[in-house]
């Protein structure tokens, strides 16, 4: 069999309700995260692994992800765009891409942050005579997965969509990235819902297909929540190189911290701080948060949070465990305390 695949298809048309507000003006899969979009982790790791052409299938604010990601002829690939009049679910979206999609392709979520070794997974599908190959990797909160259960030689012996806490048979979660035969599609209802986790992939493990696992290479955190958010940044600033810190004045600096182009923290005390390109930091506290392009924090205190673009926080204010949308002003000396969406 041929070594390559070829083609893509990530699911990018959810809400990210639980990120509101920051998802009230852009579609989740472009958060930005150390000033690239989430998704473009994704891309990236994919178009090292052999992918040439990828669709987006949208939905929410599709014409904002359009203009972010673009064409990929900056990646030398190509990106296509596929549009759902009614959301038909995960198995829906791979359905209306069957007659362009290859006898192999890739699909995925494209709501995570994940920077991962596709190339691995492929070799697995292939070697292994697949009908479908899932990224597994091991979390804590395993009942918000799909959990799996593999025999000795990486088959799928079982499999459970968000059971409940007592009923979880492991700790290895599907991580939303799967190599798939093109035939599998045919068992994809046409113009209904459908989920392609939740429903084919239960369904095609207990008939006996052959459905493997590969404990992913890589980086992947779900981005659902506020504290997911910052963790993906942080991860990001960690593992890059430092730049110049001429920006950084009069400041304490502890743990990590990311600079963007012409970002700035004067007299300040920071630990564990992703600053945005064009943000300042300005005689402030700030622990453990992400403030996005553009913003102005001045005489504050930011503790576990995300600031969205070219927002305002004035002298005084205290924000903990918030997100704060784009474009808002925090008033001087008020309280902002969990805050966030649900």
């Amino acid at each position: 069999m041929y070594r390559n695949v070829r083609q893509a298809v990530i699911m990018v048309g959810g809400m990210g309700t639980r990120l509101r507000p920051l998802t009230n003006t852009r579609p989740k899969p472009i958060l930005p995260v150390a000033d690239k979009p989430c998704l473009g982790y994704l891309i990236d790791s994919f178009v090292r692994g052999g992918i040439e052409e990828i669709y987006l299938a949208c939905g929410y604010r599709s014409k904002q992800l359009m203009d972010t990601i673009g064409d990929g002829s900056d990646r030398g690939i190509s990106i296509k765009y596929s549009f759902e009049d009614t959301p038909l679910g995960t198995g829906g979206a791979i359905k209306l891409l069957e007659d362009v999609l290859d006898d192999v392709f890739v699909a995925a979520n494209g709501d995570v942050f994940a920077d991962v070794d596709l190339k691995k997974e492929i070799d697995v599908h292939l070697d292994n005579s697949a009908d479908i190959t899932l990224a597994l990797t091991p979390v804590d909160n395993p009942w918000e997965f799909g959990t799996a259960v593999q025999d000795d030689t990486g088959r799928i012996v079982r499999f459970m969509e968000k059971p409940r806490k007592e009923d979880v048979i492991s700790d290895m979660i599907n991580a939303g990235i799967y190599v798939v035969n093109k035939d599998m599609i045919s068992y994809i209802p046409k113009d209904e819902p459908y989920d392609f986790s939740k429903d084919l992939v239960p369904m095609k493990t207990d008939e006996g297909c052959r459905i493997w696992g590969h404990r992913l290479d890589g980086i992947w955190m779900d981005v659902g929540r506020r504290s997911d958010l910052i963790r993906a940044n942080m991860t990001v600033a960690s593992g890059a190189e430092r730049g110049p810190m001429k920006f950084v004045t009069e400041s304490k600096v502890s743990g990590t911290l990311y600079l963007g182009n012409n970002a700035s923290v004067t007299g300040s005390d920071v630990e564990d701080a992703v600053v945005m390109k064009g943000a300042a930091i300005v005689n402030s506290k700030m622990k453990n948060s992400v403030i996005m392009p553009g913003s102005i924090v001045d005489g504050a205190t930011v503790i576990d949070s995300v600031i969205g673009e070219n927002t305002v926080v004035r002298r005084g204010a205290v924000i903990r465990n918030s997100l704060i949308g784009d474009g808002e002003i925090v008033a001087a000396n008020t309280t902002v305390e969990g805050r966030e969406g649900a």
